[in-house]
């Protein structure tokens, strides 16, 4: 691999990183969010579901937006406003202010969540081999440590600026840096050329209001959404699985199998660190067995998981179900948008921009769901819908087969490389 390679890989990971700490810096301090502003208990879900939302406004703007802008310049100047944002959110004292920080971070999230998953199948496909869990990983290790300084702050009592402040001081020059470094794809036999303003980097199709013939000539048209329905579907249960162990696992733990309310906190933490151990090792098992292979275990094994979750005597057998979920979990979405990209070679920043949108549909479909269910009938039957969800990933698994012509010579097999091919910059 060239260092040009190299680099972008190393600029991509650290913005998903980022992208990991900001995140986590803000859905753990909601409660500090809600007393700063005096958000009642009736009002909290709707400002909860503005975020995911307008995050899909900006998914669904992106696709727009790259038919004349590169998905590297997109994610160079979204993840800035995304990190102030953040500060807006940590700093206001009156609702309208809080309104308008949400509003800029949900829409600012859709467009740096869609571009950078662009970007990482770009360079899965300019590696020829599964790179794509990678990234992932740095996301996770950002969200353990966002998780972290959270508790920090609030075990301090300070106040929601001081904590978001000095975070966004370190990341924010840090990821104006690395995005000199970003990679915009071409196709796998494409030579490498600088883009504007990045030295080294690779310039895409998707090469700005230039006029190019790249992605923006064929991204529109190349979607057969019946297509990419399976992968949507696939996105949207795993995200309803992960927002179940991110809302309820505490609650479950200590209202339905009878913990302390310290030992409830450890699930979720748990839970992102397999998840993070999952992805660090997931793309090796992505090069030797194949996507299918992959993520049919992952599926396997979450389902496991929510059963173990549903059955469980006591806490302990509890928090055992939960760190299955993480590892099964885990391997599911990177895998799903390394399949849109390989499935629309020739669109595959248009298909990574609408399966995205879905991402924030498991998001606002799952915690709901759950909740209404263990009103209405038990947590533990609760627990069985997530399960049943996840493993009709199974049905879909051939999906995420990837296609032999689709690779140079020195690279993977073809049947365990999970790279894909198009001429409009993924």
């Amino acid at each position: 691999m060239t260092d040009v390679l190299r680099r972008g890989r190393a600029s991509l990971a650290f913005s998903f990183f980022a992208q990991g700490v900001a995140f986590a810096l803000l859905v753990t301090r909601i409660p500090a969010v809600q007393d700063r502003y005096g958000v009642s208990d009736a009002l909290l879900p709707v400002f909860l579901a503005a975020v995911p939302v307008l995050a899909g406004v900006g998914s669904v703007t992106t696709e727009q937006l790259v038919k004349r802008i590169r998905p590297s310049r997109l994610l160079r100047w979204s993840q800035p406003v995304v990190l102030l944002a953040l500060v807006g959110v940590g700093s206001g004292s009156r609702m309208p202010e809080l309104a308008s920080a949400l509003a800029v971070f949900g829409l600012a999230v859709g467009v740096l969540d869609a571009s950078m998953n662009m970007l990482g199948v770009s360079l899965q496909r300019a590696y020829g081999r599964s790179i794509m869990l990678s990234f992932h990983a740095a996301y996770s290790l950002g969200g353990i440590l966002g998780a972290s300084l959270a508790w920090a702050g609030a075990h301090w009592h300070l106040t929601l600026w001081v904590s978001y402040l000095p975070v966004v001081t370190v990341l924010l020059p840090a990821a104006l840096l690395a995005g000199r470094w970003y990679v915009d794809g071409e196709g796998p036999a494409a030579p490498t050329r600088p883009t504007e303003g990045a030295p080294g980097a690779t310039a895409g199709a998707n090469s700005g209001s230039s006029g190019d013939s790249g992605s923006g000539g064929v991204q529109g048209s190349g979607i057969v959404f019946k297509l990419l329905l399976p992968l949507c579907l696939v996105m949207t249960f795993a995200y309803i699985g992960d927002s179940t162990v991110s809302n309820w696992s505490a609650k479950y733990l200590q209202d339905t199998l009878g913990s302390s309310e310290q030992l409830a906190t450890v699930p979720y933490n748990v839970y992102m660190v397999t998840t993070l151990l999952g992805r660090t090792l997931g793309d090796s098992g992505v090069r030797r067995f194949g996507a299918v292979a992959v993520v049919r275990l992952g599926a396997l094994v979450a389902a496991v998981g929510f059963g173990v979750v549903a059955a469980a005597p006591g806490p302990w057998v509890g928090m055992l179900g939960f760190t299955l979920l993480g590892v099964g979990l885990c391997v599911l979405v990177p895998q799903t948008f390394a399949a849109a990209g390989r499935l629309f070679p020739d669109a595959s920043d248009a298909a990574v921009a609408r399966l995205n949108i879905f991402n924030y549909v498991g998001f606002l479909v799952g915690s709901p769901l759950v909740g209404a269910l263990g009103d209405v009938w038990s947590y533990r039957g609760a627990m069985l819908v997530p399960m049943a969800l996840v493993l009709v990933t199974l049905a879909y698994a051939h999906s995420f087969a990837a296609r032999p012509e689709r690779y140079r010579e020195g690279h993977e097999r073809p049947h365990t490389a999970d790279v894909g091919r198009g001429s409009n910059g993924l």
